[in-house]
C-alpha cells in the first residue's frame, strides 16, 4: 500500500527536481519514480475519467470556484471527457484545467483530454467529412490515413490527446442505429481501413504518438456490429467460430500491424458474459493471445451496466472488482465505480499490481505525448488549423471519392445548360445532415445550394421541401444527442407533398432528396434515446411523395441521404438515376453536385448489401453454402444491391486473370493478376476486388471473403495490371478444432468489380 502524502515544505523542494520531472531520463525510470511517490488515492485518479455529463460540462463558474475544483481534481484524473464547446472556449477551459492540475495538485499530473472522431472532431468549428459508412465506400486506404490525420491535427491544437475513434465494428444488421458509424459487413475491408485510420491517428504504425496526433481507441469488442434485432446494446450469442471469423479479425489486425494505443470492450453480451466482465476476451484472448499491450478502457458507463444493466453484479461496487479483474483498467467517462478500488484492495480482492500496471500505463503515455513539458495548447495555432483550406479540399475529395452510384439509366450526368428550370426536392434537399458523433463546419453545402452553384445564371433551381422527417430537427450535434423526437402529422405533410408537386410541374428535371436525419438512425442508448428500426423502408411519408413525384412523369434522379441501407424497392423500379450519398459531411452539395453534373466520375462502391427487404435479414455476402438457396413465397432472395457494387460514367473491362502460381504448399504464396482497361471515353477509378472461396473444408465456409482491393484510376483506353498477393492468412480459417490452419485442397480465386456472382470472374489454386 502507498504511503499518505506529505505536505511539508521539504517535500515540496524534493518534488521540484524529482526525476520524474526530468526529460532527459527515460519514460520508464520516469514512471517508476513517479509511481513510487503515489498515494492509492492519485492511483486511482488515474484510472477514472471525469465528466459532468452537460452540454457545458466545466463552465467558468465551476472553474473559478477552488473549493469546486479542489473537489473534483485534487487527486488528478485520467483524463477530462467531452464538452462542447466552440473552438476558443475549449482551449481556454482546457488550459485553466490543466494550469490547476499542474500547479494545485501535490504531484503535478497532467491530465488528458478525450474528444470523439469517427468522421471529423465532434466539435463547433471542426471539419465535418462523410460519415463513417460513407468513407468507407471510397475503398481507399491512402484517403482514410489523410482525412483521420487531419481530424487528429485539429484535435490535437485543441488540447485533445486521445480519441475514442475508430469504430471497427463488423456491421451484420442493418436495423442498428450505429450502422452509419462502422466501415460495413466486411472483416478485411474493415480491417485495411481500420489500421489506416488508426495510422492517421496516431501518425506512426509503431504505437507511436507523432507530434500533432492523438492516441486511438479500437471500438467496440466484440460482436457489437450484430445484436438481436438490430437493438443497441443488444445480446450477441454467436459462436465462438463465427466472432473469430468476422466479428475480430478488424482488432487483431489492427492490433498486429499498427499497434493502437487503447481498446474498449463493448457494451453487449456474448453467451451470457458482458464484454466488460469477460476475462477470457480481455485478459485471455486480448492480452496473452493477441499480445496487446495498450491500454483497455471501459465504454461509457460500460462499468455501472454491470450492476444497473445486466444484472452481474449486486452493487456499483461489486461492479467495480468484477470490470477490474475481467481487464478493464479505466473507467470512462466518469468515476461511479472505480472510486471503490481503494476499498477493494483493502478487502484484497484486487492487486495493487494491477493498478500499479494500469497507472504506470496511462503515465507512460502522458510521459510519451510531451504533456509534462507542454501541457497547454495555443489559441491562434488551434484557429488557423482549424480554418486550414487543405481540409475542406480533403473533405470534397473524401465525399467525391465515397458517393455510390446505384443506378442510370442514361439520365446521369446531366449536361449543365438542358435544362432552365430544375426542382430540387425533399426533406434533405436543404439541410445537411452529417450523421452521428459529427461537429459543427464554419460552413456546409446543401444539396440545393451544390445544385444552385453549378449552374449558375443558366437554370433556374426550384426547391420544395416535400415532406418533413422530424419537426424538432436542429441541423447540428443537438439533434443527434438530443432525446426527444417529434414526428410531422399526415396533414402537415400532405400539404407539403402537393405543394412539392406544384413545383415539380414547373421544372424539366427533378431531383428528389430523401432518407434519414439524426434522429432516425443513431445511437439508441436508453429507452428515451432511441435509434434504432424494424424497418429498412424510407421513414414516415417518403413513399407517398416519391410516388406523387414519379407520377409526374418527368425524369428524376433520387438522390439518397443516410445512415443505414434503405429498402427503396418502388424507387429501384420506377427511377432512372439513383445515388446512394450517405452523410457526406460538408462539402455534401458542392460533391453531389459534381457527381450529378458529371465533373467527377462517380467512383465509390457499398461496403454493406442492400436488402428489399429486412425481411431477409440477416444478409450479408459471405454467407454459408446452405443459405439463401431458397426463395421466399413473398420474393427471392437476391439483394437489391451487392456489396462492393457501384456504377461510373464509364464502363471497365476485367481480362485475362491468371495466377503466378497455380499450385502451392500450405505455407506457400502466389500472386494473382488482372488487366483492367477503361473501355469508355471518361476517365475514371475502378475499384477491383478478390474474392476467395475454400471449395471443400473441415467446417463450412463462406461462399466467398474478400481479401484483397485495389483502387485504380485509368484515362479512356487505358490499361493496367493489378496483381494481388495471396498469402496462407489469406487461406485460413479456424478449422474443426478451432485451431487457425490453411488447409490443403482448392481454392477458388474471383476477381471482379463487385461480389455479384455475374460480376466475377474465377481461377482456381491448388493447396497441397
Amino acid at each position: 500500500m502507498s504511503k499518505k502524502p506529505h505536505t511539508n515544505r521539504k517535500e515540496n523542494d524534493s518534488l521540484i527536481n524529482a526525476p520524474y520531472k526530468n526529460p532527459k531520463l527515460t519514460v520508464s525510470k520516469r514512471v517508476k519514480d513517479l509511481l513510487s511517490r503515489m498515494t492509492i488515492e492519485e492511483k486511482v485518479a488515474q484510472l477514472m475519467g471525469l465528466w459532468n455529463g452537460g452540454v457545458e460540462d466545466y463552465n467558468d463558474e465551476f472553474l473559478n470556484d477552488p473549493e469546486k475544483m479542489k473537489d473534483a481534481f485534487g487527486n488528478g484524473a485520467n483524463s477530462i471527457h467531452p464538452a462542447f464547446w466552440g473552438l476558443k472556449e475549449t482551449v481556454v477551459q482546457r488550459n485553466k484545467i490543466q494550469k490547476y492540475v499542474i500547479e494545485k495538485t501535490r504531484l503535478g499530473i497532467p491530465v488528458i483530454f478525450v474528444d470523439e472522431g469517427q468522421h471529423g472532431m465532434m466539435r463547433p468549428e471542426a471539419t465535418a467529412f462523410p460519415q463513417a459508412i460513407g468513407m468507407a465506400c471510397s475503398w481507399d486506404p491512402a484517403l482514410f490515413e489523410k482525412v483521420y490525420g487531419a481530424v487528429a491535427r485539429e484535435m490535437r491544437t485543441r488540447g485533445t490527446h486521445h480519441a475514442l475513434t475508430p469504430v471497427i465494428d463488423v456491421c451484420r444488421e442493418p436495423r442498428w442505429g450505429r450502422v452509419e458509424e462502422t466501415y460495413g459487413e466486411d472483416p478485411y475491408l474493415n480491417g485495411v481501413l481500420s489500421c489506416a485510420a488508426v495510422k492517421g491517428l496516431q501518425g506512426s504504425s509503431d504505437g507511436t504518438i507523432a507530434p500533432d496526433h492523438v492516441a486511438a481507441t479500437l471500438k467496440h469488442l466484440a460482436g457489437h456490429g450484430q445484436s438481436e434485432g438490430g437493438q443497441n446494446q443488444g445480446p450477441a450469442n454467436y459462436s465462438m467460430r463465427v466472432l473469430r471469423d468476422y466479428h475480430m479479425p478488424p482488432f487483431k489486425m489492427c492490433i498486429d500491424n499498427v499497434k493502437p494505443a487503447s481498446v474498449m470492450p463493448s457494451y453487449n453480451e456474448v453467451d451470457g458474459v458482458p464484454s466488460h466482465a469477460n476475462s477470457w476476451l480481455l485478459n485471455d484472448l486480448l492480452r496473452k493471445e493477441w499480445g496487446f499491450k495498450g491500454m483497455i478502457v471501459s465504454d461509457y458507463y460500460g462499468v455501472d451496466q454491470l450492476y444497473n444493466k445486466h444484472c452481474v453484479a449486486e452493487n456499483i461496487k461489486d461492479a467495480a472488482k468484477t470490470a477490474f479483474n475481467s481487464g478493464v483498467q479505466y473507467e470512462f467517462p466518469h468515476a461511479n465505480c472505480y472510486k471503490y478500488l481503494p476499498e477493494l484492495l483493502k478487502e484484497e480482492k484486487i492487486k495493487l499490481s494491477d493498478i500499479d500496471e494500469a497507472v504506470s500505463q496511462v503515465l507512460g503515455l502522458k510521459f510519451k505525448l510531451g504533456l509534462f513539458e507542454n501541457p497547454y495548447v495555443d489559441l491562434n495555432t488551434a484557429i488557423k488549423v482549424s480554418k486550414d483550406p487543405a481540409s475542406k479540399e480533403l473533405a470534397l475529395k473524401a465525399a467525391h471519392e465515397s458517393i455510390v452510384l446505384l443506378k442510370n439509366d442514361k439520365l446521369l450526368p446531366l449536361p449543365k445548360n438542358k435544362y432552365r428550370k430544375i426542382a430540387v426536392i425533399g426533406p434533405c434537399a436543404k439541410d445537411v445532415f452529417f450523421g452521428g458523433y459529427a461537429g459543427e463546419p464554419y460552413q456546409k453545402v446543401s444539396l440545393f445550394n451544390g445544385i444552385k452553384n453549378k449552374v449558375g445564371k443558366k437554370s433556374e433551381v426550384l426547391f420544395a421541401q416535400g415532406c418533413k422527417l422530424t419537426t424538432n430537427a436542429s441541423i447540428s450535434f443537438f439533434n443527434w444527442k438530443g432525446d426527444e423526437i417529434k414526428f410531422p402529422t399526415r396533414e402537415e405533410n400532405m400539404k407539403l407533398i402537393t405543394e412539392a408537386v406544384k413545383v415539380a410541374k414547373k421544372a424539366e428535371i427533378i431531383i428528389l432528396a430523401i432518407g434519414e436525419n439524426e434522429h432516425l438512425c443513431r445511437e439508441a442508448w436508453a429507452k428515451t434515446h432511441i435509434g434504432d428500426n424494424m424497418t429498412l423502408d424510407l421513414f414516415g411519408h417518403q413513399d407517398e411523395l416519391v410516388r406523387a413525384i414519379i407520377e409526374l412523369g418527368k425524369p428524376v434522379v433520387v438522390y439518397l441521404m443516410n445512415g443505414r441501407p434503405l429498402s427503396i424497392n418502388y424507387i429501384a423500379e420506377n427511377v432512372p438515376a439513383i445515388i446512394e450519398g450517405w452523410y457526406m459531411g460538408q462539402e455534401t452539395g458542392t460533391a453531389a453536385a459534381d457527381i450529378i453534373f458529371g465533373d467527377v466520375n462517380p467512383s465509390g462502391k457499398l461496403t454493406i448489401t442492400v436488402p428489399k427487404s429486412a425481411g431477409q435479414l440477416p444478409m450479408y455476402y459471405n454467407f454459408k453454402p446452405s443459405a439463401q438457396i431458397n426463395e421466399y413465397l413473398s420474393m427471392d432472395n437476391k439483394p437489391l444491391w451487392y456489396f462492393g457494387f457501384g456504377l461510373s460514367y464509364t464502363r471497365f473491362r476485367q481480362a485475362n486473370l491468371r495466377l503466378e502460381k497455380s499450385r502451392i504448399k500450405k505455407d506457400g504464396t502466389t500472386k494473382v493478376k488482372v488487366d483492367v482497361t477503361n473501355t469508355g471515353k471518361k476517365a475514371g477509378d475502378e475499384i477491383v476486388q478478390m474474392y476467395i472461396r475454400d471449395k471443400f473444408s473441415s467446417v463450412t465456409r463462406p461462399v466467398k471473403e474478400l481479401k484483397g482491393f485495389r483502387r485504380v484510376s485509368l484515362k479512356p483506353g487505358e490499361t493496367k495490371t493489378i496483381t494481388f498477393d495471396i498469402k496462407p492468412e489469406h487461406l485460413a480459417f479456424h478449422n474443426i478444432d478451432m485451431k487457425y490452419v490453411v488447409e490443403p485442397g482448392e481454392f477458388e480465386i474471383m476477381v471482379g468489380n463487385s461480389s455479384r456472382d455475374e460480376d466475377l470472374t474465377r481461377v482456381v489454386l491448388t493447396v497441397a
